[in-house]
Formats: C-alpha cells, sequence, structure tokens
C-alpha cells in the first residue's frame, strides 16, 4: 500500500499542444470501451471477449476482415459492473475523495497480446487515436525500422510494430532508389523495457510521451487495474512499467518467473497462487486420494504449474496417472490438429482407477474444455467413465461463453474449487437489478453482453430487427443460469472493487497528507500489501452443486489461510461435501490399487509409479495395525507381534521361579543337599573326638562342611523374581563361599603334604605342621577373592535389568553383572585355587592311606573343574532363565562333587564301620602300608 501511495506521488508532467485532426483512421479499431469522465481516472482492462483475429496482409484494408462475431463470457461482465459499483460508492462518499470525482476507462483485453498492448496505449496516451508519423503540427514518416541484433530484441520491436503494421528490416542492406533518407537512431540498451520505450519513441508524434494527456484536454489515469491472466497482465505491465503508472491485477497467478512481474508499480489484489499448491496437497492427502489425474493448459503457466505441483505431489507419496494438456486457442487448421487435441483431452479419462482430476487453466479452460469434450463425444454428459471429481484452481470459473447456451456443467458436479475470498456486498445486487441496456450511454460492452445473455438483438435504427428476436429491455439478470452470469459478487469482481478501494484510499491519503495506509472498502475487508505487493489473504473451498437447469450454487465448505504450509490454516468440512451423483455421494477412492489390510504392508511393483503397489505380509517382528500403511513397523520393546501381524501383546516378563519345574527340581535338589551337609556335619560335630574326624585338622573340615552348605543355599538367591538385593548379593556370595570352600581342600591338601614331608630325617617343614599353616592358607585366599568381591561391588555393582529383545515374546528380568570383566576375574581366581589344589592333590595320592585325603580331593577337585570348564561356554550361549539354571547346575554340581568324594568315605567309616574307626586300626594299617 506504500510503494501505490509513493507512485501515486510522482509529479504528473503535462504539455499543451495544438491537434491537427489525422486524416488517417485508427489501424486497429477498439470495438468496446466504457468511459466515465472524472478528475482522476481508474483504467480498467477486462478479459470478456473474443475474436478469432485474422492475419492480415499488409496491402489489404484491416478494417474489412479484422475482426468477426465476437464471443462474449458473459459471466465476466460482471468484473465491469463491480468496477463501476465501487467508483459510484466512493464518489458519493464525502469522506474518501472530498474535492474529486473518480471516474473511469475500460477496455477489453480480447484475449490477445497485440490487442492489449493497443488498448493499454489507448488508455495512457492523449488522444483515443493513435496515429503513427504524426506529431501536432509536425509529420514524422517512419517508413521502416531496422533492429535488432539479437532475436530477443527483434520481437520486442516487433510487439510495438505489428500494431501498425510498420516494416521491420533486420540489417537489410539493400538500398532504396529516388529517395533521400533520414534516420532516427536508438539503442536498445539490451532491455526489454528501453526496447518498448525507445521503439515508442520512435513511432509517435512526440519525442517526449506524457501519460494522462492529450492534445489541449488533459486525462488523468491514476492506475490500471487489470488483467484477470497472467499473459494479459504482463502485456499490460510492458508498457505501464515505462511510466511507472501503478496496476493492479485481479487474477490469481504466479508472476515470480517474470521481470515484468518485479517492478515497483506491479500489485496483486489476489493471493499468490502458490498457496493453492499446499492447499491441493492437503486436500488430497486429506481424502486419501493417491492416485489422480492433471489437466493443464496448454501455456507457460501451465507449464510452470506442472514443474511446481509434479514435486510435491511425489514427495507426499501422491501419483499422476495421466496428465493432458489443454490448448489455449481456438482455431485448428486441420482435422489432424482436432483429432489430435480429442485423444490428448480423452485419454486421461480411460484410467477408471483415476477417480479424482486435477484442473489448472485460466478463465476459458472450462469453456475449451466442454468445447472439446462436446466435439468428442456429443453424448458427453451420460458417459460414467467422465464423472469425476475435480479439483480446481482459482484462475478457473464455472462459466460458458454467450454461444454455448446449449451446454451445462453438470459435467463438473461435487467439483472442488479454489476461489479468492469474497464478501458480499450491501446494495450490489440491487444495482444489478437496475441494469438495462439503455443504463449508460458510455457503455459499449452492455449491448454486446444483453444480446448474448438473453439471446436476443438490441434495436438498430439503421437496419430492421426481427420482433421476436428483439430485445425489450424488461430481461431480469436474476433469470440468468450462474454459468453466464452471477448475482452473488464473484473473488474476481470482488478483488476488482478492492483495487479501486485501494487507489481511492492512496489518493486521499496522498491529498490530505495521511500516515494511515490501510484502506477498507464497505465489505469491511483491510487492504493491505506485503513485501511482494500482494493483497494477503485466503482461499475459500468451494463445492459446486448443479442443477437440470443449468444452474448452480456454490457451498463453502473449507479455506486455506496465506500460510498454507501450517496444517492449522487449512480448513475443510467434509460433511458439507455433495459429490458426484454417479460416486453414490460417498468420498470416493482415487488409488491405483485397493489398500492393503492391516497386518500387510505396500510392496513396490516392478514397471509401475510407486503409487501401485502389491501388498505383502508383514515380516517376523513387525505388524501393521491400519489399511494402507506403507511399510510395517516393530512393536514397543515389553510388546510382540501377534499371529497375523495386526496388533501387539504385552510380553510376559520371563525368569526362572519356583513354580517352573526346572527352578523347583533345582531348589528341591539344593535344599536336599543343603540337608545332607548339615547331617554330614552333625555327624562330625557328634563323632568329633574319633580318629577320622581329628584326622587333616577337624576345624579345617567344620569350615569346609559349613561353606558347602552355604553353597547349596546360595543357589536359592538364583531363583524366583530377581530383586535389586538378591542381584547385588548373588555372584559375591557365591564367589565368596565357594572361595572358602576351595581354600579349605588347597588346606587339607598342603596338611597332608606338609605332615609327610616333616616324617623325612632332617626336614625343616617340622615347624609348618599344625593349624596354623591350614588356618593361613584358608584365611589368605579367602580374603583375596573377598577384595575381590569388594572392589566389583564398590566399582560397578551388579544390577537388575530387564532384556526386552533376546526374546520374541518374554522380557527376561536379570541380573546383569555390572562389569564382566570382575565377574570372569571371581571366576578365575576360583578356577586357579582349584587348579592348584587339583594339581597338589595329584602329586600327594601315593601317600599312605590312612592320613590321606588326597586321593578324594584329587577326584572332588577333577569334578569341581571339569563342572566350571563346562559352565563358561554353556553359560554364555544361553539367555533368560536357562542362563541362570546352568549357573544353579554348576553350584550344585560342583558343590555336590566336593560333598560327596571328600566325605562319603569318612561317613562310611563313620556310620557303617565304626571298628575301623579306631587309633589302632590306623596305626596297623600304615604299617602294613609301609
Amino acid at each position: 500500500m506504500v510503494k501505490l501511495v509513493l507512485l501515486l506521488l510522482l509529479p504528473p508532467v503535462a504539455c499543451k499542444v495544438h491537434t491537427v485532426k489525422s486524416p488517417l483512421s485508427d489501424p486497429i479499431p477498439v470495438p468496446h470501451e466504457w468511459y466515465q469522465s472524472g478528475d482522476l481516472l481508474i483504467g480498467g482492462i477486462a478479459s470478456q471477449i473474443m475474436y478469432t483475429l485474422q492475419e492480415i496482409p499488409f496491402k489489404k484494408n484491416p478494417l474489412l476482415d479484422m475482426f468477426e462475431v465476437p464471443d462474449m463470457v458473459t459471466k465476466f461482465y460482471q468484473h465491469c459492473l463491480a468496477l463501476t459499483f465501487a467508483v459510484n460508492e466512493i464518489n458519493e462518499n464525502p469522506k474518501i475523495l472530498p474535492n474529486f470525482t473518480l471516474g473511469f476507462h475500460i477496455y477489453d483485453s480480447y484475449y490477445d497480446d497485440m490487442m492489449t498492448y493497443r488498448t493499454t496505449l489507448d488508455m495512457l496516451f492523449k488522444m483515443h487515436k493513435f496515429v503513427p508519423n504524426y506529431k501536432c503540427d509536425t509529420q514524422k514518416k517512419i517508413t521502416a525500422i531496422i533492429g535488432g541484433l539479437s532475436s530477443k530484441i527483434s520481437f520486442r520491436v516487433a510487439d510495438i510494430l505489428s500494431l501498425y503494421k510498420v516494416p521491420q528490416i533486420n540489417e537489410n542492406p539493400k538500398i532504396l532508389p529516388n529517395f533521400t533518407l533520414g534516420f532516427h537512431i536508438y539503442d536498445s540498451y539490451y532491455d526489454d523495457m528501453m526496447t518498448y520505450r525507445t521503439t515508442l519513441d520512435m513511432l509517435f508524434k512526440m519525442h517526449k510521451f506524457v501519460p494522462n494527456y492529450k492534445c489541449d484536454t488533459q486525462k488523468k489515469i491514476t492506475a490500471i487495474i487489470g488483467g484477470l491472466s497472467s499473459k494479459i497482465s504482463f502485456r499490460v505491465a510492458d508498457i505501464l512499467s515505462l511510466y511507472k503508472v501503478p496496476q493492479l491485477t485481479y487474477g490469481s497467478f504466479t508472476p515470480e518467473h517474470e521481470s515484468t512481474a518485479q517492478t515497483s508499480s506491479f500489485f496483486r489484489m489476489a493471493p499468490n497462487e502458490t498457496h493453492q499448491y499446499t492447499g491441493i496437497i492437503q486436500l488430497l492427502l486429506y481424502f486419501g486420494w493417491t492416485w489422480v489425474g492433471l489437466l493443464a493448459v496448454d501455456d507457460d503457466s501451465g507449464e510452470h504449474f506442472l514443474k511446481t505441483l509434479e514435486p510435491l505431489l511425489s514427495k507426499n507419496g501422491i501419483c499422476l496417472a495421466l496428465m493432458g494438456r489443454i490448448p489455449n486457442r481456438s482455431d485448428w487448421n486441420t482435422l489432424v490438429d482436432i483429432n489430435g487435441l480429442l485423444s490428448n483431452i480423452y485419454l486421461p479419462f480411460m484410467d477408471r482407477k483415476a477417480k479424482t482430476f486435477i484442473l489448472y487453466g485460466e478463465s476459458r479452460t472450462i469453456v475449451r474444455l466442454i468445447t472439446l469434450m462436446f466435439l468428442g463425444d456429443p453424448g458427453y454428459k451420460e458417459n460414467v467413465s467422465y464423472r469425476k471429481v475435480w479439483i480446481i484452481t482459482a484462475q478457473i470459473d464455472f462459466t460458458l461463453a454467450g454461444t454455448q447456451k446449449g451446454c451445462d456443467l453438470q459435467f463438473f458436479h461435487g467439483a472442488i474449487s479454489f476461489t479468492i475470498h469474497a464478501n458480499e456486498l450491501q446494495g450490489f445486487q440491487k444495482f444489478l437489478q437496475i441494469l438495462k441496456p439503455c443504463y449508460a450511454q458510455e457503455d459499449r460492452f452492455l449491448k454486446e453482453f444483453w444480446e448474448q445473455a438473453f439471446d436476443c438483438s438490441c434495436p438498430n435504427p439503421t437496419a430492421p430487427v426481427d420482433v421476436n428476436e428483439a430485445c425489450t429491455g424488461e430481461e431480469k439478470l436474476e433469470s440468468l443460469p450462474e454459468p453466464f452470469f452471477e448475482m452473488h459478487i464473484t473473488g474476481h469482481s470482488y478483488s476488482i472493487y478492492n483495487a479501486v478501494y485501494a487507489v481511492a484510499h492512496a489518493l486521499h491519503v496522498v491529498h490530505s497528507s495521511r500516515s494511515n495506509l490501510q484502506a477498507m472498502g464497505d465489505a469491511g475487508e483491510l487492504v493491505s500489501f506485503n513485501d511482494n505487493r500482494e493483497m494477503e489473504s485466503e482461499f475459500d473451498i468451494m463445492n459446486l452443486v448443479t442443477f437440470p437447469n443449468k444452474s448452480f450454487i456454490r457451498v463453502k465448505v473449507g479455506s486455506i489461510g496465506p500460510d498454507s504450509l501450517d496444517s492449522n490454516k487449512f480448513v475443510i468440512h467434509k460433511d458439507l461435501i455433495v459429490w458426484q451423483r454417479t460416486l453414490n455421494e460417498m468420498v470416493p477412492l482415487s488409488v491405483c490399487n485397493d489398500f492393503c489390510y492391516p497386518g500387510y504392508q505396500k510392496k513396490k511393483r516392478e514397471g509401475d509409479k510407486f503409487c501401485c503397489y502389491d501388498c505383502a505380509s508383514c515380516p517376523k517382528g513387525k505388524i501393521s495395525n491400519q489399511k494402507g500403511m506403507d511399510d510395517c513397523f516393530k512393536c514397543p520393546e515389553d510388546q510382540y507381534p501377534n499371529k497375523d501381524h495386526d496388533q501387539c501383546i504385552p510380553k510376559t516378563i520371563s525368569f526362572l521361579s519356583y513354580d517352573n519345574p526346572l527352578g523347583s527340581s533345582l531348589a528341591l535338589v539344593a535344599i536336599s543337599f543343603s540337608l545332607v551337609t548339615a547331617l554330614v556335619l552333625a555327624t562330625f560335630i557328634k563323632h568329633k573326638d574319633t580318629p577320622i574326624v581329628k584326622a587333616n585338622n577337624r576345624d579345617i573340615t567344620y569350615t569346609l562342611l559349613i561353606s558347602l552348605l552355604l553353597c547349596f543355599l546360595s543357589s536359592l538367591l538364583f531363583l524366583g523374581q530377581p530383586t535389586k538385593v538378591s542381584c547385588f548379593l548373588q555372584q559375591s556370595a557365591f564367589g565368596i563361599v565357594f572361595s572358602v570352600a576351595v581354600s579349605c581342600v588347597l588346606g587339607k591338601t598342603m596338611t597332608v603334604v606338609v605332615a609327610f614331608m616333616a616324617t623325612q630325617p632332617g626336614s625343616c617343614t617340622r615347624k609348618w605342621v599344625g593349624k596354623r599353616l591350614t588356618n593361613s592358607i584358608v584365611l589368605s585366599c579367602s580374603l583375596i577373592q573377598i577384595g575381590i568381591c569388594t572392589v566389583w561391588l564398590g566399582i560397578s555393582p551388579p544390577c537388575l535389568t530387564f532384556d526386552m529383545q533376546s526374546m520374541d515374546e518374554e522380557i527376561i528380568a536379570e541380573c546383569y553383572e555390572g562389569s564382566p570383566v570382575m565377574f570372569y576375574i571371581v571366576l578365575g581366581y576360583m578356577g586357579l585355587l582349584s587348579i592348584i589344589s587339583l594339581t597338589a592333590a595329584f602329586f600327594a595320592r601315593e601317600l599312605p592311606d590312612s592320613f590321606n585325603e588326597a586321593k578324594f580331593i584329587t577326584f572332588s577337585m577333577l569334578m569341581f573343574c571339569s563342572v566350571w570348564l563346562c559352565f563358561v561356554p554353556t553359560f554364555v550361549s544361553t539367555k533368560g532363565k536357562y542362563m541362570v539354571a546352568v549357573e544353579i547346575f554348576s553350584i550344585l554340581a560342583s558343590s555336590a562333587g566336593l560333598l560327596v568324594c571328600i566325605f562319603s568315605p569318612k561317613c562310611y567309616i563313620i556310620l557303617l564301620r565304626p571298628e575301623l574307626n579306631k587309633k589302632k586300626q590306623l596305626i596297623r594299617r600304615t604299617n602294613s602300608r609301609i
């Protein structure tokens, strides 16, 4: 808005020249215009009339064959009426422009580049008639123009020269005899805008071009509103950008790829088209439409749309089933051209899986599409294959040309369209109702509109008219079906209305020196521009409901705000949507194939697009719990897949419990051996004074039996559900009591060895005979293991963990060693003591039997070492409760080996052969041995 005001602050340039009537007529006439005088004028470039402009030979009078019968889009006449309505409102409002009268001058673009240039020039300059080779009071005969060097510059020069049929010669070396030629040379500056400027300067009457002026009369054009399409808007901007005349377009398009749109005088009253792209994506994702067709107009804007939308579709998992291009012209030279166009249009409809089609184009796209459909298949309305869900962009309007009275829009019933947001204007419908053929004599559009809208002929004094075909003037606009005229204001008309108010408020600011630059129309719409000179507003999402009488209504079912990337700005009310009747009024499926059921995932189909796939069952360990999932996923760690792979089941916590047969068996064995050990200990205490108990250090025997009892009982710490306390005590208690037991065995072995070494004459080992050596061995070896366990518990103690990965259907509650290194150090130290004991017992096995336990110790330690050597690989290779069972079994087996091998012979003598448990018997056996 600020930029618009700054442009309007530019000082006007005026000249005073005497008009000389030109003997020539307009080389290109302008059949339609609407002029209302005022102190300040707003120009308007509408797009509602189509001519098939023929190529005219240079020697032929262009006035004879330039125009044929016009084809008018009667619905777009509302654009002119919206501008008129806004100007009248402003003139009646004393608060906006109290000292000025606002006028307007409206032309049509005729959907043609050449005519757009022509009407823009006619709107800007001094006279309604442009005469090349003339300037006031002096002739300037330009016979030809030589230039330019490049194709780009040449085409820009040709844009202007083609309006007046001035020959253009590109570096032609031929010399014209019998003439003296002058010259007037300009530079192109390698710039489009300067090329246009210098070409105009070369052609017309004065070296200075003064917009808003004609000789003897001022014409103050303050701004121009137009055009509807990007192409027309850019052609108008080619001229207006030279003079910094503000231009406010009212169509929705993307001008970023055109340098013209970057000029400071170019404003857009409609939101940027790019907001619709994300809106289309969100709409497709909302309904799950991943296999869609697309029809786009065959021009630069359609190409830009495809290049922008296709990556967005792919990024969001949506495929284009087929794509067609709608021609942007209405003249086809041969039957081959027509057949090619028809096949290009019909091919996309052959895919029955694609129920949704995106339609992109400009204001006449609906007109052209229906024409092509009718040419290819006059009964297309009844063909079910053509009934699709249409998603239509805002630039397209549901309109028919005046010559298409036999057509209707049933083909688009249920369509979802993006439209420029519009508020209803108070008094606008009343303004339309008073419209009559004689409403404004200056309106040269009205006659054309009235005749084509009501299919009648206005009276012409110079030609007779059939009474039955004559217009009465009593025709009602509200009787026209909506494809030909709407009584409710459309989005484009509303943009024009806001544009007039934007200009008026900018002028008000200029002339009142106020700083408030926000404009607001009577509808309460705030008019302001962002940094890109765009009006920020939302798009409405409308649902088209058609009726057999060719009329329709549009129902608002949602909206998308300017920040279209924000999902909160996208609103859709699915329940309000009316779908195609052939779709049974249900949300249609537009997918390449049916969704995969729960328990299955998509599998890419070779040679097809990624939206087409086969369904494969989920792999082991994964599930899919919804239809149409791309990939199966893993269950949470504490759950596992069911048999059908469509839901997760909570895992059970696994541990070696007393209820388990294996656990109860091990517990029974441990308790049984504990009782046996206790009985052996009680037996030895009872017979403590007998020779066999007293032999080999009675105290060490008691210590060994107590440590074995604790070994059996320590295995019970491994049974049941692990706790923090049990995990903390398990390994350290097991390591310490086993080390004490092995230390006792080692002490017994060393006692036998030292005792027999002391019997040798002169032996110095006599002083070690007795309890002192045995106690020292047991104490020192046990303290070393206690120290190791203390360090272990201090730096990294065992803890309770839950292993959720090892078992598919169970969570293993286990005690983690904390530091595996310390765990194996404890085992390694026990192994070292066992090997020392085994070695010592092995070498002492030949000593006399009466005093010697070495043989029994050898067998017990051999069993002990065998058990724990087998334990290590078995322990590492098992998981869960079986790993715990392996350790318990090793504890019980090794403890039982020591108990049975060492104490069963003695218990046999004590309990079954008491006669041998006497000192005489021991001495006799010793002597016989010697």
